[in-house]
């Protein structure tokens, strides 16, 4: 089958006619106005053949006038993949000789650089994928463009979009010319640009009526002839969107924040990750007093902020509270909302939000207790919270008596009832409120970079003592240098799970931290233990470093030695000029310097039982597997503990489950960009914010550890896999405690999401490297060999030029 009408072409043939001839051949099917053709199935493409005798046949009852010769590859038009642009388009057609050629250079565009980098970058094996082409009556429009059935720019599932042109479709698809915009939201328009009022009514009404029928917002390419028909060129779901909130049935819209910055991850999180966080960071708030829902979008972390907002009480320090550890965007979009008066207090929302009086009660006792209790004893507080650590690593460990999934299963929905969280929370929270509260105390006394010097080279950091421990270990291997910088880190993690590789330390910094990994939070991920690879590959950057005073340890050494004097210079200036609010930042830097350095070390703690929760999951998996019930092992982390149980007591095949969540998961991977705030009508609380006016070629940011630093520019999405030269500027989306190892080599760090306090800014403080985040887009701004200036005074980030060569950015 080489020709078919494209009235028969439907959904079930995508592979055969490829996914724009699909589309199209639906939309015939529904009653659109569509121009007549024919499509060149993917099969004589396999064969390589043009069917010339089929195709000029059908060109002729088409009227062989002018035609539009369209690609439709098998991979186009999808769900997840566009490919708008990446293959080609002839218009205007004309006879058998222009159509064969038309077909070939469709056929050819199957295989140009941008659409077999688009492939890649979407991991769609090339070899699979067929070009099948469709040719249609060619309409010669008076006006034409493109309609979104949901705002692009701001995410907003109640707002359309239309771009708009007189002429041809593609000088607008291209980018060619100037269009006309237009944003639909169900109020009435005059005439305005190419298109009249009228117009704008029936293509929001034709786009409600495809988004109603294939049940997701729609990318929509439509031409108005000189007759006034609107006909429609392609329909295809809009792939950048962000998902929607979880719908609630009320009529008043909802705020969600997105959490997972906080730990540094804006990676889509496994299921059965996602279960364990929602009930971990649910209780947590809970024992401060907080009641917030947490909830899934797109895989990602969202806590339901609005009756917080919405409560007269908590709406009024909502935004200071989120200063800490969610940052100055979260602040920024938060302040937004709070002046929408969707979110206006409401009548009775003065307690929403709260966990009742009583145990707001009893929390602030413990809690006034224990942050006391840490600040005047600092020492004696250390000591309790890691005796606390290891009575939690020691009662994390599985008895040695479970020897069946049903046994496991058991072990993993016991909950552990003795609690150590007092003893671990009120030091950590002491520490953060001392290091924050003298910035109020000395205003006008000093500025934010000097009490930044303070707060540098802290001691007591589980994820500092962590690195130095690399550092040292990567040192000691000097002689198997060459091995461990010419043998890929996969290769080298291979051959030490064999025990092939030399003893170099490595089993004895595993025992001690290959618990942790990144987005170690995630239950999903694999730790260190199982795949040291980017341990293998954070030895090599260290070896590459030359200049033992550019060391880690040497920099930590540097920074905490000028925290302490800068501490003595700035209490003496304090005291002389304000001698009550000096004397008190003294005393809460000095306890900063005791206390804030344990904020990692909570975190640190609850990982060790999420590594026993994963390994038995992955031993009942194991189970599963082998009743073929799922396909390998850690499918187990794409299904909840209830359809696990499912599996083991009832013998649920979970496999098609477990196969549409992985294809989700690898899609939401590829997303670059994750919202800081939500609205549940899709809006991207941050797109609706005016934007700041910077000095050309500068960046703006936070900045959250002083100095400044130029040097070459190294975008990194993966930190397992990166190469960082000593030297170079790491730019990331966002860093947690498995990105820190690579802080030993960079100059400086720039990222687009965090808080002053999180793990990121804190690790560059104390190893005296300037960092900048909350710079927007700063992974897709700035390029790997970009020459920039990295200012944590300013808050700024300065391009200066082009890369240097060619650099492709790090995977």
């Amino acid at each position: 089958m080489h020709v078919i009408p494209l009235s028969e072409a439907t959904p079930d043939l995508v592979d055969l006619v490829g996914g724009k001839a699909a589309g199209l051949g639906e939309l015939i099917r529904l009653g659109e106005r569509v121009p007549e053709g024919f499509c060149v199935t993917a099969e004589a493409h396999r064969v390589g053949v043009i069917p010339q005798a089929e195709i000029v046949a059908a060109y002729e009852r088409l009227g062989a006038g002018p035609v539009a010769v369209r690609s439709s590859a098998t991979a186009e038009d999808l769900p997840d993949a566009s490919f708008a642009g990446q293959q080609d388009t002839v218009l205007n057609v004309t006879g058998a000789t222009e159509l064969i050629a038309a077909i070939e250079k469709c056929w050819d565009s199957l295989h140009t650089a941008r659409a077999t980098a688009y492939r890649d970058a979407r991991a769609i094996d090339h070899g699979a994928v067929r070009m099948a082409v469709v040719v249609q009556r060619m309409i010669t429009p008076a006006v034409a463009g493109v309609l979104f059935t949901a705002n692009p720019l701001t995410g907003r599932r109640d707002e359309m979009a239309v771009d708009a042109a007189p002429g041809l479709g593609t000088t607008v698809v291209d980018g060619a010319t100037t269009v006309d915009h237009y944003v639909l939201d169900g109020v009435t328009r005059d005439d305005a640009g190419c298109l009249t009022a009228a117009h704008l009514a029936e293509l929001r009404t034709t786009g409600a009526r495809l988004q109603d029928h294939f049940g997701r917002p729609q990318d929509v390419e439509w031409a108005i002839d000189g007759d006034g028909l609107l006909w429609l060129l392609q329909s295809r779901p809009i792939t950048s969107l962000f998902p929607l909130p979880p719908g609630t049935g009320k009529p008043l819209p909802r705020v969600y924040l997105e959490f997972g910055h906080v730990q540094g991850m804006l990676q889509p999180v496994t299921p059965m990750g996602m279960a364990t966080l929602r009930t971990q960071i649910a209780a947590m708030l809970a024992s401060l007093g907080v009641r917030v829902e947490i909830v899934d979008i797109g895989g990602r972390l969202y806590g339901d902020l609005t009756e917080l907002a919405r409560s007269r009480s908590s709406r009024k320090r909502l935004v200071k509270l989120m200063a800490v550890d969610f940052g100055p965007r979260a602040q920024a979009v938060m302040e937004h909302v709070l002046t929408d008066p969707r979110f206006a207090p409401t009548t009775g929302s003065t307690r929403r939000g709260a966990t009742g009086g009583a145990a707001s009660l009893r929390t602030a006792g413990r809690a006034v207790v224990g942050i006391l209790r840490a600040l005047a004893r600092p020492d004696a507080a250390r000591i309790r919270m890691f005796e606390a650590i290891e009575q939690m690593r020691q009662r994390s460990a599985a008895p040695g008596d479970l020897r069946t999934a049903a046994d496991r299963l058991r072990f993993l929905r016991a909950e552990d009832t003795e609690d150590s969280a007092d003893a671990i929370m009120w030091p950590i929270v002491a520490g953060m409120l001392a290091a924050a509260l003298p910035a109020a105390l000395l205003k006008g006394v000093a500025s934010a970079d000097e009490i930044h010097h303070v707060l540098g080279g802290m001691p007591h950091n589980v994820t500092i003592e962590m690195d130095l421990a690399l550092w040292r270990l990567a040192r000691g291997a000097d002689e198997h240098r060459q091995l461990l910088l010419d043998t890929p880190p996969d290769e080298l993690a291979a051959r030490h799970l064999r025990g092939e590789l030399p003893d170099i330390g490595m089993a004895a910094f595993l025992d001690a931290y290959g618990h942790r990994g990144v987005a170690e939070v995630d239950l999903g991920v694999p730790r260190w233990a199982e795949n040291p690879a980017p341990v293998f590959a954070a030895i090599a950057n260290y070896l590459r470093v030359t200049d033992l005073e550019q060391g880690p340890d040497r920099r930590f050494e540097r920074a905490a030695a000028a925290a302490e004097t800068a501490l003595k210079d700035l209490v003496v200036r304090a005291r002389r000029r304000r001698p009550v609010r000096g004397t008190i930042a003294g005393f809460l830097l000095r306890r900063a310097r005791s206390l804030a350095g344990l904020r990692e070390a909570g975190k640190f703690a609850g990982l060790y039982p999420l590594r026993e929760t994963r390994r038995q999951l992955l031993l009942i998996g194991a189970d599963l597997t082998g009743a073929g019930l799922l396909e390998q092992p850690d499918d187990i982390m794409f299904l909840t503990l209830d359809e696990v149980e499912a599996a083991v007591h009832q013998g649920t095949d979970h496999r098609v489950t477990v196969g549409a969540r992985r294809a989700v998961h690898r899609r939401e991977l590829r997303r670059r960009s994750v919202p800081v705030a939500l609205l549940s009508d899709g809006t991207d609380v941050e797109t609706v914010l005016p934007a700041a006016p910077a000095p050309d070629g500068t960046l703006a940011g936070v900045g959250a550890s002083a100095g400044r630093v130029t040097g070459p520019a190294r975008v990194v999405h993966d930190p397992g896999t990166a190469h960082v030269e000593p030297g170079e500027v790491l730019v990331a989306a966002t860093t947690d405690p498995g990105w820190t190892p690579l802080f030993l080599t960079a100059s400086a760090l720039v990222t687009e999401t965090g808080a002053i306090m999180a793990h990121g800014p804190t690790v560059a403080r104390e190893y005296g490297i300037p960092a900048v985040i909350c710079v927007p887009d700063a992974t897709r701004t700035i390029s790997t060999g970009q020459l920039v200036t990295v200012d944590g005074g300013a808050g700024t980030v300065t391009v200066h030029r082009p890369p240097a060569h060619d650099h492709e950015d790090e995977e």
